[in-house]
């Protein structure tokens, strides 16, 4: 194995996710990309325009990526080949990204079906039901 695609979206599971991926890659010599979609949410208040002078994507996308450098200090940093956003639904985004990196593996996290997640489905069951490769879901404690 050569690349893990992990995707990992600022939740509280998103360290045993890394964690999980991480423990992954030392045992079959692969490097992480670690991954994170952007989305705009529809709620945003205005007050956030006013608040930068850069674009709102600009300032998505380092947001992310400060985020995703913070929970990748808890792994070594050897196994962390490269940092990746997009903007893009999250499943889309994540089988995109796997198929762009080509990697060996996706690694999402899973979370608890909510009255939203039973109508529309989970982000990781779209990516397992929409990636051309191997799909692994890190289940965590509710």
């Amino acid at each position: 194995m050569k690349r893990i695609l992990t995707a990992l979206d600022g939740s509280p599971r998103a360290p045993l996710v890394l964690k999980t991926a991480a423990r992954l890659a030392e045992l079959t010599g692969a490097k992480l990309v670690l991954y994170r979609a952007l989305v705009v949410p529809p709620e945003m208040p205005r007050e956030v325009f006013a608040m930068t002078d850069a674009r709102l994507e600009d300032f998505l996308r380092q947001n992310a990526r400060t985020e995703l450098e913070r929970i990748a200090s808890e792994v070594r940093p050897e196994l962390v080949e490269t940092f990746a956003t997009t903007f893009a639904s999250p499943w889309d985004g994540i089988c995109q990204a796997g198929r762009e990196y080509d990697a060996d593996l996706i690694i999402v996290g899973s979370h608890g079906f909510g009255g939203l997640d039973r109508l529309l489905g989970t982000t990781a069951a779209k990516v397992v039901n929409h990636a051309d490769r191997n799909v692994m879901v890190v289940r965590t404690p509710l």
